[in-house]
């Protein structure tokens, strides 16, 4: 080969390989999209923008909707039970609307709550009427005795009117019974009745718990308690518990018995919620002064609700201490 030859065979191999290296890195191109991303490398999404609020749209098969647990049988939404305070029911003309006012002050403390009314004789509504309404309403009750101790109208009248509307859903809360509130109510009305705090401190001075009375002997167990509480609330003054029917002792008894102690200067608490013929005549044997009965006092609105909520929720929903601020 000339040397003319040799050169032209070495550029034509360069240009050869030229060529080769070229056509490796031209097919390695992508001449679309973007590209090729490392595997550690995170591609930025967009923010998908809120669609606007529309109707509701249909489920897919066999996916139940979005939607909020449906309410109970017989409740609605975030709605409480109707308290049904329930009073006993008394010929007096007073002592129906000394209720009324009573539940004015438990709407006044809980806005928005269903209070309504019922009696277990004598008076409209009556329990039955009520507890029918509220059935044919669809919502549930808690009833709220207004009465101060267990006794037959607590343990069979009550539960025999709820089971008469088994459609209804319903509970009874308990009693009134032996409370710190009902104790404040007490002493509250001896004090308007003319009591002070020399009568406290006296040794000539006596008290006379009144109530309606009963067999159950829960309930002269309850009305000992009461005493016992009305007692150390008025410094240490004994408080006798005394009955106007169907136990003893009887007021005049009671009387009697603290003047045989030296007590002659004697008061009659009325342990009684309303106005009524037991609450007057006990009233009437009073040597000194006589209270009223509790009425519409606001701690008597507080202990209703306080029995009220440990019977939706098993406790309180305000503790005692605010409850006994009056």
């Amino acid at each position: 080969m000339t040397e003319p030859d040799s050169t032209l065979a070495t550029a034509a191999g360069l240009l050869g390989r030229f060529t080769d290296q070229l056509g490796t890195q031209l097919g390695a191109v992508r001449p679309y999209g973007p590209p090729p991303r490392k595997p550690e490398e995170e591609v930025p999404t967009m923010p998908r923008p809120h669609a606007p609020r529309t109707a509701r749209e249909p489920a897919a098969p066999g996916r139940a909707p979005h939607a909020r647990p449906a309410p109970a049988p017989g409740s609605a939404p975030g709605r409480p039970p109707v308290l049904v305070a329930v009073g006993h029911g008394s010929r007096d003309p007073r002592a129906r609307d000394t209720l009324a006012r009573l539940l004015r002050r438990v709407r006044e403390l809980r806005p928005g709550l269903d209070v309504r009314l019922a009696h277990i004789e004598l008076n409209a509504p009556l329990l039955p009427d009520v507890l029918a309404e509220l059935a044919a309403e669809g919502r549930e009750a808690v009833l709220v005795p207004l009465l101060l101790a267990p006794g037959h109208h607590v343990t069979h009248d009550l539960p025999a009117a709820l089971a008469a509307v088994p459609a209804l859903r319903a509970r009874a809360a308990e009693p009134l019974g032996a409370h710190p509130l009902l104790v404040e109510a007490l002493a509250d009305r001896l004090a308007l009745a003319g009591w002070t705090a020399a009568d406290s401190a006296s040794r000539a001075t006596g008290v006379v718990l009144a109530s309606a009375g009963s067999r159950d002997p829960r309930s002269a167990a309850t009305l000992r308690r009461i005493a016992g509480l009305l007692g150390e609330r008025l410094g240490g003054v004994p408080v006798v518990p005394a009955y106007a029917s169907a136990a003893a002792p009887t007021v005049p008894e009671a009387l009697r018995a603290l003047a045989a102690r030296g007590r002659h200067r004697t008061a009659v608490a009325s342990c009684f919620t309303a106005p009524g013929l037991f609450a007057t005549r006990s009233a009437a044997h009073a040597p000194w002064i006589a209270a009223e009965p509790l009425g519409d006092h606001p701690a008597l609105a507080r202990l209703v609700l306080h029995r009220y909520d440990r019977a939706v929720t098993g406790r309180p929903t305000v503790p005692v201490r605010e409850l006994a601020a009056i």
